[in-house]
């Protein structure tokens, strides 16, 4: 995999996958930013909520879970002291779907966590990663 990050000017960048996909990530003002984009440890996390809800659709399908809408709401907290690394994330699942079964739900977000997704594997190495769920009918 191979990625681009060019400078554009202040703190923006554009990042471009090799996909061929770009985004624009920037600063705040009070660091010479103009917050006309994304910050890069915001990516860090998006990156991980997509990981995993790609891994717990793909499996609830695989369990035959008929699951409808899925989103992840991520909290994390830094370290106070350089490098500002994430120290704790927790993922809140919100879930819908007919007739979902919440240990297959548990368990497709369990297997996510401990085996699959990349990104919160990696970032388990540095920080606490708690999860948890909630289904809506």
């Amino acid at each position: 995999m191979k990625t681009t990050v060019k400078w554009i000017d202040n703190m923006m960048m554009v990042g471009e996958s090799a996909s061929g996909h770009a985004v624009v990530m920037d600063g705040p003002q009070d660091l010479g930013g103009k917050n006309l984009g994304i910050r890069p440890m915001e990516m860090l996390l998006l990156g991980m909520g997509g990981c995993t809800t790609i891994d717990v659709v793909s499996t609830l399908k695989k369990m035959h879970q008929e699951a409808h809408d899925c989103r992840v709401e991520i909290s994390a907290e830094r370290a106070e002291e350089h490098p500002k690394i994430f120290t704790k994330i927790h993922l809140h699942f919100i879930i819908k779907g007919s007739d979902l079964n919440d240990k297959k739900v548990g368990k497709a977000i369990s297997l996510s966590a401990d085996k699959y997704c990349s990104a919160s594997i990696m970032l388990g190495k540095a920080a606490s990663i708690t999860h948890d769920f909630e289904i809506h009918e």
